[in-house]
């Protein structure tokens, strides 16, 4: 089976792992520091501060800007449900604004739609590694004083208007999910250019517990204080040995996932019964996805002789107010309509560094077999 994405796993970086085990320290140590620098430098941010999964990253950012009881947030229904729980996570109330017909991300035209007195925070997510149209959201939030979160688990190496995702929003925050273009097993990070919000999120990620040598000095090496109500989010030493290894070559794992898109783009554009994506002329894709629409009565058809051809297709995303949590909890009358009629005919291609030139030209011919046949 060829999946729609998975890891790329070289002998450099098993040697890293293998280095960090064999070092004092496994976790707490030396290299989480290390890349935490490195994300940090290649996004073009001031800080970064690691995570145990993109999840903890985002919960971590609502926390710290502090979303209560009351709070709302806005955000897209097209999306993994964490980018949702979040806000739930910390007392406040996730509301969702519809999507964008061309790019599928956030419409910023809804979010101004969906504003009210209690919104705190915009948290745009960048779906398949596309850009949001950032520039409009930053004019809604100075605007309206409401803190940006990008939430940029599609989108490492993405960049937009010239800028790496990851250096504009107050802050932005990453998965390393073994689907995503680099990963660390599990693992998360958030990028912030506020020093302020930077100390919060280390605290938040190691149980709001504080060290000081001062504290050290007069009360003993061994003490330390919790100073706020925090939570083991952190990322070993281990995980971070290979997110090393892993994003020194994050440039040729996204070229090559921009390479097969292009095949995509071109072999694919004159077949009849599927709409290929479009890509902003503000931002350019890291593909975490290839998302194709086709019709919406043929998409489960179709999704089981791909599986059949060994073809891992995938579907991403239903809307996360439709999940059966979110309608038993006061979500049963909110509807979007763009997000679920793009659910309802959704499908992904596999995209990633392992899709060989071979699997691809079975890939491009299987999806021009299927559709024929369908359109018969």
């Amino acid at each position: 089976m060829i999946p729609y994405s998975t890891q790329c796993i070289e002998e450099d970086d098993i040697q890293a792992v293998v280095e960090a085990l064999k070092k004092e320290y496994l976790t707490c140590g030396p290299t989480v520091n290390e890349f935490e620098e490195k994300v940090a430098q290649y996004v073009g941010a001031k800080y970064a501060v690691a995570v145990s999964s993109g999840t903890a990253a985002l919960h971590a950012a609502c926390a710290v800007i502090e979303i209560q009881d009351g709070d709302e947030v806005i955000t897209t229904p097209n999306t993994w449900v964490s980018s949702a729980n979040a806000v739930l996570y910390c007392g406040g109330r996730p509301v969702f604004a519809d999507i964008d017909e061309e790019t599928y991300n956030i419409d910023p035209d809804e979010i101004e739609r969906k504003i009210s007195k209690h919104t705190k925070a915009i948290i745009p997510v960048h779906y398949a590694g596309q850009p949001c149209n950032m520039e409009r959201i930053y004019e809604i939030a100075s605007k309206n004083h409401l803190v940006v979160i990008e939430d940029a688990a599609h989108a490492v190496g993405a960049t937009y208007k010239g800028q790496k995702i990851g250096s504009l929003s107050d802050m932005t925050v990453f998965s390393f999910h073994p689907v995503k273009q680099m990963t660390t097993c599990e693992g998360g990070m958030i990028t912030t250019n506020n020093k302020d919000l930077y100390e919060k999120l280390k605290l938040f990620r190691a149980y709001g517990i504080v060290k000081t040598k001062e504290d050290m000095l007069k009360k003993g090496p061994w003490f330390s204080e919790q100073m706020s109500l925090g939570y083991n989010y952190r990322l070993s030493d281990v995980q971070c040995a290979l997110g090393i290894s892993q994003i020194k070559k994050i440039d040729k794992l996204v070229a090559r996932r921009r390479e097969i898109a292009k095949v995509y783009d071109n072999e694919l554009q004159n077949i009849k019964g599927i709409v290929l994506p479009k890509q902003s002329k503000d931002g350019i894709s890291s593909y975490h996805l290839y998302p194709i629409l086709v019709d919406a009565d043929k998409r489960r058809s179709l999704y089981m002789k791909f599986r059949e051809a060994e073809i891992g297709v995938g579907v991403h995303y239903y809307p996360v107010y439709k999940n059966a949590y979110y309608q038993q909890n006061g979500y049963d009358s909110v509807y979007c309509k763009i997000s679920e009629q793009f659910y309802d005919r959704e499908l992904t291609l596999p995209i990633h560094y392992k899709v060989s030139d071979n699997d691809l030209d079975y890939i491009v011919e299987t999806v021009k077999r299927l559709l024929k046949e369908g359109n018969q």
